[in-house]
């Protein structure tokens, strides 16, 4: 049996889309895609007609976080996270639908995010009993901690414009690929060399996070996965209801 890929690859132009293309779990992060997505940031790597990568979806979410049914291994989602930012290639996220939990995770190591109006956010993991661990190495460097500390805590909704002040996007627009085009066109006419030691530079915070933290972050992901508390809120979420604690 022919098992169809989660992650569709196309180039144009010195730029390779890497397409979560999962529907039917709304782009989580099951082990299937965590490996294909990796997977292709790796050939990127290694070809030299690719100047920049976009990581794009299909369908109205971008990624809903993890696949509570297939997750992933910790060390598998702390490897992606990293891949992407120690690419020595711009990865930029083109965003037209919702953003929930480890996806924010994707768009916190994306070099910039480019997002539509209608793109909504939420860090969903205090509603089922875990915390935003992994996902933290790349975000906590780069986000407004004030910002971060409210829907971090909540599990607040919140929209483009707000994820741009926060830090979490770089831009929004009406038209998400118009608003992403100038900044292609940019990518385009800059050198490889100069794409790559200017990210190195800008990384450099963020690898000196997962350098201290990522096993003690990985141990408490893991941890609180197969805590109580998560399981009631794991399946409270898979049956649509409140879990327990709800008050």
């Amino acid at each position: 049996m022919t098992v169809e890929p989660v992650v569709r690859v196309a180039h144009d132009r010195a730029v390779t889309t890497l397409t979560l293309d999962s529907p039917a779990n709304r782009n989580a992060l099951s082990a299937a895609l965590v490996g294909e997505l990796a997977d292709g940031l790796t050939r990127c790597g290694k070809d030299r007609d690719v100047r920049a990568v976009v990581l794009a979806h299909t369908g109205n979410t971008f990624c809903a976080g993890a696949d509570l049914r297939d997750p992933p291994h910790p060390d598998a989602l702390v490897a992606l996270l990293r891949q992407i930012v120690e690419l020595h290639k711009p990865v930029v996220a083109r965003v037209t639908g919702h953003v929930r939990a480890g996806g924010l995770g994707l768009l916190g190591a994306c070099d910039l995010a480019i997002a539509s109006k209608e793109a909504t956010f939420a860090f969903t993991e205090v509603r089922i009993g875990v915390a935003p661990a992994v996902i933290s190495l790349p975000l906590l460097p780069r986000t407004d901690p004030r910002a971060l500390a409210r829907y971090y805590l909540t599990g607040e909704r919140f929209d483009a414009a707000e994820a741009v002040r926060t830090g979490l996007l770089t831009a929004t627009g009406d038209d998400v690929d118009i608003t992403l085009q100038p900044v292609l066109d940019g990518l385009r006419r800059a050198s490889p060399q100069g794409l790559a030691e200017t990210k190195r530079l800008l990384t450099a915070r963020v690898l000196e996070a997962f350098d201290r933290d990522a096993d003690a972050l990985t141990a408490l992901s893991a941890e609180l996965f197969s805590s109580a508390q998560a399981r009631e809120g794991m399946t409270a979420f898979l049956e649509r209801r409140d879990p327990a604690w709800v008050v």
